[in-house]
């Protein structure tokens, strides 16, 4: 049987398949910040704040007003998995947890019975541009924990598991192990409520670095039902299990076949998602995931009863100051800094 499944442009967000959800990339050019942490205001202009996902001038205000980023907004029923590769986030939750994160941070956060948090991104820099780059992934809960309790949990940098690997002709790849053991390599814990916890479910998410010309093996998974996609995001010419692939684009292979990547002749880069499916039915609207629709419309009813806790913030796009250093307070008052 042959490896590769299919061969796709990627789409805005990019495709993915049971058990994730949702999968963007964000790479932001933004100028050097002012005293709010935000852009000049002059460059604000012709831009259409409060929905902002243009990238006039190379970069986005998305959902922000004055710094970039998403201001408070709800989350239930799912996983997100924000793996930011430069810059920084300040984030901020319904349960009085803070952080900021950023330069190869995963922050992994379980929604489950419904948090609302902002995802800023501040402009820290007052006198350099502020390159801003990150994933965010959305991985479904199952049913059986959809209701978990909500809270984060950070994969710092220094923490996180990678492997380098060369090839014949001593040519190097990296991989940076998110989720998912990869011989030489054992991740993180991820959170208990997570289907990345279940026994068998194989969920996997690793970043791929190549050099020129370099050739590496992505290890079969065990099961056949496991399910695999590379995003190919970055690089000119790549061949996954001896296809050519052009870059921008997503090939979904089979998970349980070792997979060759072979490079072409510039650095390449590559994420992977992997999981076996959780196979239940999916509800979705906005930011909430459940299994039916009527679990829908309870969502949206408790969120308006309770607002998920409440909003203890004052503004609905708190930053942190210049100054401050990578860290996560958590609800239960669990300080890490780093």
């Amino acid at each position: 049987m042959k490896t590769v499944l299919s061969i796709a442009p990627l789409g805005f967000p990019w495709q993915t398949i049971d058990p994730f959800l949702f999968c963007v990339h964000h790479n932001d050019a933004y100028p050097k910040g002012n005293a709010s942490l935000g852009p000049d205001p002059a460059l604000l202009a012709g831009r259409n704040l409060g929905q902002d996902f243009a990238g006039k001038d190379g970069w986005s205000m998305y959902h922000g007003q004055t710094v970039p980023g998403f201001p408070s907004h709800p989350h239930r029923g799912f996983e997100t998995v924000t793996i930011v590769r430069h810059g920084r986030i300040d984030h901020s939750d319904s349960l009085g947890a803070t952080a900021r994160f950023g330069s190869g941070d995963v922050q992994w956060l379980t929604a489950g019975k419904g948090i609302v948090h902002c995802e800023m991104f501040p402009l820290l820099h007052a006198d350099a541009p502020n390159h801003a780059e990150l994933f965010q992934i959305w991985l479904n809960l199952p049913a059986k924990n959809k209701m978990a309790e909500p809270h984060f949990t950070m994969f710092w940098h220094e923490d996180i598991p990678r492997i380098q690997a060369q090839d014949t002709a001593n040519r190097l790849t990296e991989v940076t192990v998110i989720a998912g053991d990869l011989p030489g390599a054992r991740c993180l814990p991820p959170p208990p409520d997570s289907w990345a916890s279940e026994l068998d479910a194989e969920v996997g998410i690793y970043t791929i670095k190549m050099a020129p010309g370099a050739q590496w093996t992505l290890p079969a998974a065990q099961h056949a039902a496991t399910r695999r996609q590379l995003y190919f995001f970055s690089g000119s010419s790549l061949t996954v299990a001896g296809e050519a692939v052009t870059p921008s684009s997503v090939v979904e292979v089979r998970g349980n076949h070792d997979c060759v990547l072979h490079n072409g002749n510039t650095e390449a880069e590559l994420l992977v998602l992997q999981g076996r499916p959780i196979g239940e039915p999916v509800a979705q609207y906005g930011p909430f995931v459940m299994n039916t629709q009527a679990e829908i419309h309870q969502a949206f009813a408790d969120y308006r009863r309770t607002e998920f806790g409440g909003w203890p913030w004052g503004v609905s796009d708190p930053v942190h100051p210049r100054d401050k250093g990578r860290f996560a307070l958590h609800a239960d008052g669990k300080l890490e800094e780093r």
